[in-house]
């Protein structure tokens, strides 16, 4: 069973201590660099498009296992760490206003390491376009201020964003890889863990809101004109949520409609492509969706319980024992046989160790 994507973690302020990142840009050099020449490049992107081990490898680096810097300072440890002319593999992106220069970094990134301009351009399209996914399709209350695009010099990427929700204090973290995206628009993810699941989230890109996607493209080739007869004739009697809670939009930007019926999207992952499509667009467009034509979005929210690999006491549910072993393995593997003072082995195996539930051996 495919492993999708998101690791709910606590909003911690401040910046990672310079002697602790100094070291974590050492130790992640080292350790990538005996992942990328033992199992290549290829495989250094799917073990990072993986929630679990990513996050038991911020873990080894030093960070605290259960705060949000997990996300923000590992990847940028790695975009200090991984060496791209050496390696082949470039880190663009980061957290607040650097995650905006994104696509100027796959375009420099990109020409240095001779990629086509069309390969630029799909890895700037995919960049945008999981952004817009985790920030507009995906509604759990989480708003995206991290988004790290790490790509190979073969055209292979993986994608590791965040979000913050500031009334709980929580982060999600988001993981994509390039090879298990078959759509932008069903369920695209690489892996969902976390601690906190939501009674409801729109998401728009579940298998089960095929049926919604069509209907809001649908909806958009049409008049602007017509839609809002059809809004007004159906009134606003029914509920989306079964609850009795009113959910119908009251306004609608009609000047982004007319914008779209002009522009006559194929298919919805076009509709939620174009500019000013945002959070409010896709959630107006579901619910007219649901009540006026009667094609209901998903309301299930995407995550999926999990501490790392499970937990020792079974809860949320056992340790996936092959998971562990295998993360384990390989880390361990990695740090033994990584260029690092005898010193750096001994703390990165401890904090390994701390990883494996009492009783077991790495």
């Amino acid at each position: 069973m495919q492993r999708t994507g998101v690791a709910n973690l606590p909003l911690h302020p401040g910046r990672a201590p310079r002697w602790l990142f100094s070291r974590m840009v050492k130790l992640g050099r080292a350790i990538s660099e005996v992942l990328i020449i033992e199992y290549g490049r290829d495989e250094f992107l799917r073990r990072l498009s993986d929630p679990f081990w990513f996050q038991a490898f911020s873990c080894v680096l030093g960070f605290d296992w259960h705060s949000s810097g997990t996300t923000t300072v590992t990847c940028g440890a790695l975009k200090e760490a991984i060496n791209l002319s050496e390696y082949g593999i470039a880190v663009a992106g980061g957290k607040g206003s650097v995650s905006r220069r994104t696509p100027e970094e796959i375009e420099k990134f990109g020409d240095i390491l001779s990629l086509s301009d069309d390969k630029i351009k799909s890895m700037v399209y995919a960049s945008r376009m999981t952004a817009k996914v985790d920030n507009a399709a995906i509604q759990d209350g989480y708003n995206l201020y991290h988004h790290v695009f790490i790509f190979s010099e073969d055209g292979k990427w993986v994608v590791i964003q965040q979000g913050m929700n500031e009334e709980n204090r929580y982060a999600r973290r988001y993981h994509w890889l390039s090879d298990d995206v078959k759509s932008f628009v069903e369920e695209p993810h690489s892996g969902i863990a976390g601690y906190e699941k939501k009674e409801k989230v729109l998401n728009m890109v579940a298998k089960e809101s095929e049926d919604c996607r069509k209907t809001c493209v649908d909806i958009v080739k049409e008049d602007p004109s017509k839609i809002l007869n059809s809004i007004k004739n159906f009134g606003y009697q029914k509920t989306l949520d079964k609850e009795k809670t009113l959910f119908m939009p009251v306004s609608i930007n009609w000047s982004l409609m007319k914008k779209i019926y002009d522009f006559q999207p194929r298919n919805y992952e076009e509709l939620l492509s174009i500019r000013g499509v945002g959070p409010k667009t896709v959630r107006a467009l579901a619910l007219i969706s649901d009540l006026v034509y009667g094609s209901e979005p998903s309301w299930k929210d995407p995550i999926k319980f999990t501490f790392t690999v499970g937990g020792k006491d079974g809860v949320p549910y056992p340790v996936d024992r092959k998971v562990m072993d295998e993360t384990v393995e390989i880390l361990r593997n990695s740090i033994e046989e990584a260029k690092i003072g005898n010193e750096d082995k001994l703390r990165a195996l401890r904090r390994l160790r701390r990883l494996v539930p009492k009783g077991r051996q790495i």
